[in-house]
C-alpha cells in the first residue's frame, strides 16, 4: 500500500487544490457530469476525483456508482491494469542523476534540513526523482496514517473490474511524465517542500470542499502562484486537457464511457467541460441518478 500511495501521488501530481468556501451552492455544484448530443447514441459521464482520502472522509456517492454501472467503459487518466504502464510508472521514481550532484553544497545542506521534517535525509533519497520528492510532501499532507487512506480511483477501478467493464486510459505514463517534468524541476519541487505546513492546511480545505462537490473551487487554487504558476498550469492542466478531449470522442462514439479524472481538470477556460461543450457536446451536472 505504501508504494501505491507514493505512485499515486507522484503520478497524479495535479491534485484537487481547493480554496473557495465549501458551503457555496450553485447549479454547477456537482462532481458528476453527463455528456450527450453531438451524435452520441447514449450518454457518457465524467467525474472529478480526489486521488487520496482518509477512510473517515472517503465516500463515493451513489450517483457516481450508478453512472459507472450504466457505462460500458471505465476510463482513467492512466490505465492501471496495463502491466507495461505500471512498470513505466515505477520508473518515474528513479532519476538518472543524483539530487546532490544538481545542488551546491549550501543547497544540499538546506535540503537535508528540510527533509528532516519528512522523516528522511538527502542520503536516503539521493537517487530519487523530483516526483518522488513531491510524493513526500503529498503524503505528509494526508491527515491520517497511511494505513487509513483510500485511493479514490482504485476503488472505482475495483468496481469496474468486478462489473467487467472495459478499462482504458486517457494518456500514457510517458505522456504524464513529460508533463510533470515540464512543470516541476528539482528546484521548484524543493521550494514546494518548504511549504509543508501550508499544504497541510490546504489539504483540510480540500477535503471539506470535495465532500460538498464545489466543482468551481477545484480549479481556483491553480491561480495561486504559491502552488502552481502559469507555466506549470499549462503543462499539468491545459495541455493535458486538450489532449484528452481529442481522444474522448472515439471512446464515447460507439459505447458509453465513464471518465474519472482529477477534479481540477474539469473547470477553467481550458477545462474538460468547456472544451467538450466547444466541440458541440451537451455537458450538464448530475444531481442524482
Amino acid at each position: 500500500m505504501r508504494n501505491l500511495i507514493r505512485l499515486g501521488f507522484a503520478a497524479l501530481v495535479s491534485l484537487n487544490f481547493i480554496t473557495a468556501n465549501a458551503q457555496s451552492k450553485n447549479k454547477e455544484n456537482s462532481l458528476l457530469w453527463e455528456i450527450s448530443g453531438n451524435g452520441l447514441s447514449k450518454p457518457s459521464y465524467i467525474t472529478g476525483t480526489f486521488h487520496i482520502l482518509c477512510s473517515k472522509d472517503f465516500e463515493i456517492k451513489s450517483k457516481v456508482l450508478k453512472a459507472l454501472e450504466k457505462s460500458d467503459n471505465f476510463v482513467m487518466e492512466i490505465n492501471y491494469t496495463d502491466p507495461a504502464e505500471m512498470m513505466s510508472l515505477q520508473k518515474m521514481f528513479k532519476a538518472d542523476k543524483k539530487i546532490s550532484d544538481q545542488l551546491s553544497p549550501e543547497e544540499a545542506k538546506e535540503l537535508n534540513t528540510v527533509l528532516a521534517n519528512y522523516g528522511t535525509d538527502l542520503k536516503s533519497i539521493d537517487s530519487s526523482s523530483p516526483q518522488a520528492l513531491y510524493a513526500l510532501l503529498s503524503t505528509k499532507a494526508i491527515p491520517c496514517p497511511q494505513t487509513e487512506v483510500k485511493l479514490y480511483e482504485m476503488e472505482l477501478l475495483q468496481k469496474a473490474i468486478k462489473d467487467k467493464k472495459s478499462i482504458k486510459g486517457l494518456e500514457k505514463v510517458e505522456d504524464q511524465m513529460k508533463s510533470i517534468n515540464e512543470a516541476y524541476d528539482l528546484k521548484s519541487t524543493i521550494a514546494q517542500l518548504k511549504m509543508d505546513k501550508e499544504y497541510q492546511i490546504l489539504f483540510r480545505q480540500m477535503i471539506e470542499a470535495f465532500k460538498n462537490e464545489n466543482v468551481q473551487s477545484l480549479y481556483s487554487l491553480f491561480k495561486d502562484e504559491r502552488f502552481m504558476n502559469a507555466r506549470q498550469e499549462k503543462a499539468m492542466l491545459t495541455n493535458r486537457n486538450q489532449n484528452w478531449v481529442k481522444v474522448m470522442p472515439d471512446m464515447m462514439k460507439k459505447e458509453s464511457s465513464f471518465f474519472a479524472v482529477g477534479g481540477s481538470h474539469l473547470m477553467g477556460e481550458n477545462g474538460i467541460i468547456p472544451l467538450l461543450q466547444a466541440k458541440g457536446y451537451k455537458v450538464k451536472p448530475v444531481s442524482s441518478l
